[in-house]
């Protein structure tokens, strides 16, 4: 069963300025395209859409016009400023490039009150009018924000980054199960499998991650859920992405061939457009 990933960070810092990691030394080097397709093409990861990876907001633009032109990539996600009173023209000069698919800013770093705000949901309402999608990565105490953000902007596609970060090592489902069933109910919003392992304690397995997909199964169905790597953020827990590749395949063995090309492709293919 093919798969396409649609959370795959590069990193080239010969190119771009990544402040950040700075402070994540496991990580904090080259991450090539070439390097990730020799591991993921014998999984049967064909193709992947790039997740922007933070740059500086100088290299914001950059980033994503490069990405798009490297093997395998069928896509990006790119970085934004909704709390910029520039962000139309932003997603304009985004929207030229037909392999841009979606926006990202993070959130779950920022101030609580960011997604909040007036101009935010204004012009978060406009990325319809360019056929674009909102990447949404919430902490699992912050999903309450989110639930208010996707249902002040209706129209919007929003894509809910790793399951809605359930602290798996601390907390454990709860409260986070409640909260993402009712971030679920929302139908504009579409669940990514992905970055689980992230908040794993080193040594997990298919087992430690079964009850957090399975949840984002029964809450989002079959037809509103895609798969991601989080390469290579997901390997600063002792895994790989082999590890996690297999783990995903383990976990949902027992669905129908169907809806596993569902989670796999084939409805990355149909949200994101690629």
């Amino acid at each position: 069963m093919r798969i396409l990933d649609t959370h795959l960070h590069l990193i080239y810092p010969e190119r771009f300025d990544y402040p950040w990691l700075g402070g994540a030394p496991a990580i904090n080097k080259p991450w090539s395209v070439d390097d990730y397709f020799a591991e993921a093409v014998p999984l049967g990861i064909e193709s992947a859409l790039h997740m922007e990876v933070d740059v500086a907001e100088s290299d914001m633009m950059a980033e994503s016009e490069f990405v798009v032109t490297l093997p395998r990539i069928v896509g990006a996600v790119a970085a934004c400023r909704p709390e910029h009173m520039n962000f139309v023209d932003k997603i304009e000069q985004l929207s030229d490039h037909p392999h841009i698919t979606g926006v990202r800013r993070i959130l779950h770093e920022a101030p609580d009150d960011l997604s909040q705000s007036d101009l935010f949901i204004e012009n978060i309402r406009h990325l319809p009018d360019y056929d674009l999608s909102f990447d949404l990565c919430l902490r699992a105490d912050q999903l309450h924000l989110g639930v208010d953000l996707v249902q002040r902007a209706p129209d919007v596609a929003f894509i809910l980054d790793h399951c809605g970060n359930p602290d798996i090592k601390g907390l454990g489902l709860d409260p986070w199960r409640a909260s993402l069933r009712e971030i679920a109910r929302n139908p504009n919003v579409i669940g990514k499998i992905s970055g689980l392992v992230n908040h794993c304690a080193p040594g997990w397995t298919a087992e430690t991650l079964r009850p957090y997909v399975e949840h984002m199964i029964e809450s989002f169905g079959w037809d509103r859920l895609v798969w991601g790597s989080d390469h290579p953020v997901a390997t600063t827990t002792g895994g790989t992405l082999t590890d996690w590749v297999n783990a995903t395949r383990e976990i949902i063995s027992g669905a129908s061939e169907d809806e596993q090309a569902k989670l796999l492709h084939g409805n990355a293919e149909r949200i994101y457009k690629v």
